[in-house]
């Protein structure tokens, strides 16, 4: 029986929900990658048509509330199994705030592009949403892949 099969198995010890926590988020993240391709065919990235598209998937066509709830609250979830990873990893941890303090103001100023937020802001944070960052993230999952291949620290914890 298929139950048998499954319970006999034999798990070493140090395999863990923490030790799947790489993989979980990654999950996530290909969820979102699918979802964000298949939403940027019909979104409108303009201050008069985005709230009216947000408000068209979630009440007019179907099962399109679904999709953008699984978009949601996957980005949660991501987000949160990466927190949890990087608690895992505390020298990681101790290095973030640093990094964001230096550059935080003027990252704030590139990214409005003016004074307030407006239509280009709104612009350059659609990009930023569907291209660049999903970019910056497959980059740096890469990145992160080959220093753990390189220095032989992956396997058990």
């Amino acid at each position: 029986m298929i139950t048998n099969d499954i319970t006999s198995k034999y798990i070493p010890p140090h395999l863990n929900i923490f030790y799947c926590l790489r993989a979980i988020t990654l999950t996530y993240y290909l969820v979102q990658v699918a979802i964000t391709f298949a939403m940027t065919f019909y979104y409108r990235p303009t201050v008069i048509e985005a709230f009216a598209f947000v408000q068209y998937i979630m009440v007019e066509t179907n099962f399109s509330w679904l999709i953008r709830s699984v978009h949601q609250w996957s980005t949660c979830m991501m987000v949160l199994m990466m927190i949890v990873h990087e608690f895992r990893e505390v020298k990681i941890v101790t290095c973030v705030p640093e990094a964001i303090i230096v550059i935080g103001s003027s990252v704030v100023e590139l990214l409005r592009k003016s004074a307030s937020v407006g239509q280009s802001t709104l612009t350059r944070f659609y990009s930023l949403h569907t291209f660049v960052l999903p970019l910056l993230t497959v980059i740096f999952m890469l990145m992160h892949f080959s220093m753990i291949w390189k220095q032989c620290i992956f396997g058990p914890f």
